[in-house]
């Protein structure tokens, strides 16, 4: 799961948020230390969240397609796509003005907690917000974007365009996988993600 899954699935309460947000970015017993409570069990649900995804049967399929030509990288591949088909997902964003106001009371959440940002995350921040990427993941340009910016970050991995190409020619199974994956995630979040 990516950022909007991950935004989506702290339901609303900030600390987790904030902690889910950030917990890429939190290495080690002693930077954990440092958050209160709450962001720490964001950080955790975000761990978990992410195993639970990684060893999902439909995620794992949904990997095979990218596999050969990216390598790992098609764990990362599969996260951008389930945002793009929770961002789609009627059940939970009747439409775009749904999708628009969850992005922004998120941010609004999020900046609520911003003294708790670790530097890389408070570095990028102000352009996610304002170019709304958890919004863009609805739309194919913006999850082409994502792809981009994916590659522009992974030292090793190949040129964006051919996972875009494997995205959209694949994408009816790709979203298959996603609503295979989606209900499993919300209970096991709601149910307390074993934390």
């Amino acid at each position: 799961m990516n950022y909007l899954a991950h935004a989506f699935l702290s339901f609303g309460d900030k600390d987790i948020l904030t902690g889910n947000m950030i917990a890429d970015h939190v290495k080690g017993k002693l930077a954990l230390e440092q958050y209160p409570a709450g962001i720490r069990h964001g950080i955790a649900l975000h761990r978990r969240i992410d195993e639970f995804t990684d060893k999902h049967p439909a995620t794992l399929r949904g990997k095979l397609l990218f596999r050969e030509d990216f390598g790992l990288y098609a764990g990362a591949i599969m996260d951008t796509v389930y945002d793009h088909s929770l961002a789609n997902d009627p059940k939970y964003f009747a439409n775009e003005a749904a999708l628009l106001a969850f992005t922004q009371a998120t941010y609004a959440l999020l900046e609520e907690n911003a003294e708790y940002f670790p530097e890389k995350f408070a570095g990028y921040f102000p352009h996610m917000k304002e170019h709304n990427w958890l919004y863009n993941y609805r739309h194919m340009k913006g999850i082409e974007r994502s792809l981009i910016g994916l590659s522009r970050r992974a030292l090793y991995m190949p040129p964006a365009a051919k996972a875009y190409e494997l995205f959209v020619a694949h994408f009816y199974t790709l979203n298959q996988c996603y609503y295979e994956l989606i209900d499993d995630m919300t209970a096991f979040v709601k149910n307390g993600a074993g934390i």
